[in-house]
């Protein structure tokens, strides 16, 4: 358990790296995101798949089809709520996925959850209806997007630990990251936006952040029980609220402290109870 901590802890840390630029580049069309965030992993990837001789096609190729569109999906909806929402908000409300890929894990994995853990669940969503209902500055459009977002994320979480340790991590990522570029690609054509600069360099570091992100989860979730890994996500809120209030001026109102604090709080504590599940 140790070890998937330490994995999802490197995760975190690039994702949250990964959000803030993507929040940065809101100007560039969802899908040219999507692609550059894609086409960097996807060499990084593939060049050491190759050189380490590593069987690219993988095993389990449908759960893994599978887990890319899924995967996608995810990530197009939470790149376009950004646009709506601050980063730290809109990360706090997509990881409410851990809740989704619990209660999925019951039904797909035969995973067990205990009575006090739906009651954190609870206490988890009671934290986004704060975050509604008084936080009168939150964008409706912003909350649809991120929260189906974090279903998909959700039935992600499930389907890596559903292929387990069948397949290598990145050959599980490669997949993602080959549908990605190629629907982000043919998907962006119409709006793509030439980059100019900085902005070459800021898109293509996508792929380097989510690179490490994804093969470090997929590494946690291969090695933990869904239950337990999944709420780990949450450190990424506190990495994306730091990075938005001190780059980009991100202001907070005391009902979206609350909310965030409620939701981090149920799931940190979800994981202390799921060890002993």
């Amino acid at each position: 358990m140790r070890k998937a901590i330490f994995y999802m802890i490197i995760s975190t840390f690039s994702f949250s790296l990964m959000n803030s630029f993507v929040k940065y580049l809101s100007d560039f069309p969802t899908f040219e995101i999507v692609f550059f965030r894609a086409v960097g992993s996807l060499v990084l990837g593939t060049s050491y798949i190759l050189v380490m001789g590593i069987p690219i096609l993988g095993n389990k190729r449908k759960l893994m089809v599978m887990r890319a569109l899924a995967g996608l999906t995810a990530m197009s909806l939470f790149f376009m709520s950004l646009q709506y929402l601050p980063a730290g908000t809109a990360v706090s409300l997509r990881y409410m996925a851990p809740i989704y890929a619990a209660i999925i894990a019951v039904f797909l994995l035969g995973e067990k959850l205990k009575n006090v853990q739906w009651f954190l669940f609870l206490l988890a969503f009671s934290g986004v209806l704060v975050l509604k209902g008084f936080d009168k500055e939150l964008n409706s459009t912003g909350l649809v997007l991120v929260l189906s977002a974090s279903v998909f994320s959700g039935l992600v979480y499930v389907l890596i630990r559903k292929i387990g340790n069948s397949d290598h991590p990145l050959v599980i990522v490669n997949y993602f990251m080959f549908i990605a570029t190629v629907v982000g690609g043919l998907l962006s054509i119409k709006d793509w936006i030439l980059p100019i600069g900085l902005n070459w360099i800021r898109l293509l570091s996508l792929g380097l952040f989510g690179f490490f992100g994804q093969v470090f989860m997929t590494k946690a979730f291969q090695i933990a029980k869904t239950n337990m890994v999944a709420p780990l996500k949450y450190i990424e809120v506190i990495f994306t609220i730091l990075i938005g209030v001190t780059w980009f001026g991100d202001v907070y109102t005391l009902w979206s402290c609350v909310g965030i604090l409620m939701i981090v709080t149920a799931l940190v504590a979800n994981v202390i109870v799921g060890r002993k599940t």
